[in-house]
């Protein structure tokens, strides 16, 4: 008989890809993990593991095999979910990923609200990019993650937070600087400051230039950095210009006199960010609660997406 301490350990190899990994996940040791699955695929007739490929893979019938058994330990989750939530005990662990263009902005507007008001709740947070945020939701390695969406993933749902325009940051010295609303075939020009690939709005900006049938990659990179903080440094002390989300528009940058916030286009660009999470997931309850204190505390002008477009990313 197939036990759920099996299709965990099934589970564990396949999100690591490393028997010795997945036992010390797992807390047992590898003798024991790896004769576990032995007797699961001698009990099926089949192999679940190709043993011979570094790192494990799993084989075809394997495969199906995994994804049913992250489905059944989904719903084995959910009756401890089911009695957490009958019981409105709100406790537990969250664990939740967030991309480096929002964390520094949007965690300091809800976590003190959220962590005062629900004490017994545990939130692992952890600053990924948002390819990575998907394959660790669809490998249940998180709960749920905050990005950029539309996303187009089966499997996986959004939950729509809010809608954020996008600014030109421009150095007072550029031309862009003396005018009143930049084109968005303007972007694409000297001096735009990205960050670098992986990131979801540095694919923002591109599209963004390519907007009016120019090239994705016609753009003229000086320097490519994985923080915003770092470009708006860079704009302000070494000239140029970048992009900016609305959250980043802080009174610094707001007030700055090296630098300057431009609108973009006659309909304003905006990024939709949500809450995503996989069908698999459980803490509805944690979740919603979550979800809605974001809500409370972002600025009422980015709850609604009203006029403007959204800029896509993910092709």
């Amino acid at each position: 008989m197939i036990t759920i301490t099996q299709l965990e350990y099934v589970v564990a190899v396949d999100t690591y890809r490393h028997f010795v990994t997945a036992s010390e996940k797992c807390f047992v040791s590898q003798p024991t993990l790896s004769m576990q699955i032995k007797k699961l695929e001698e009990e099926l007739d089949i192999v679940i593991f190709d043993r011979t490929k570094q790192p494990i893979i799993p084989t075809q019938i394997g495969q199906k095999v995994i994804e049913q058994a992250r489905r059944v330990l989904a719903e084995n989750n959910r009756i401890y979910s089911l009695i957490k939530e009958h019981k409105q005990d709100l406790s537990g662990e969250l664990n939740m990923g967030i991309i480096p263009s929002l964390a520094p902005y949007l965690l300091p507007l809800f976590l003190g609200a959220f962590t005062k008001r629900y004490p017994e709740v545990k939130l692992n947070i952890s600053e990924l990019l948002s390819e990575d945020i998907i394959r660790m939701l669809q490998k249940d390695q998180l709960d749920i993650g905050i990005l950029v969406t539309p996303i187009k993933e089966a499997g996986i749902f959004e939950k729509q937070l809010f809608y954020e325009r996008m600014f030109l940051y421009v150095n007072n010295s550029h031309l862009l600087a003396q005018k009143a609303r930049v084109e968005p075939e303007e972007i694409a020009g000297e001096g735009l400051w990205l960050l670098s690939h992986g990131h979801c709005f540095r694919s923002q900006v591109v599209n963004l230039c390519s907007y009016h049938d120019q090239l994705k990659e016609r753009v003229s990179v000086n320097y490519e950095s994985g923080s915003l903080e770092t470009i708006k440094r860079l704009v302000e002390d070494e000239g140029g210009y970048t992009l900016l989300p609305e959250l980043a528009l802080t009174d610094q940058v707001l007030n700055n006199k090296k630098a300057q916030v431009k609108n973009i286009g006659a309909s304003d660009p905006l990024r939709e960010v949500s809450m995503v999470y996989s069908r698999n997931f459980v803490k509805n309850q944690l979740m919603e609660v979550l979800f809605n204190t974001i809500k409370e505390v972002i600025p009422s002008q980015l709850s609604l997406q009203t006029e403007g477009h959204i800029v896509e990313w993910r092709n």
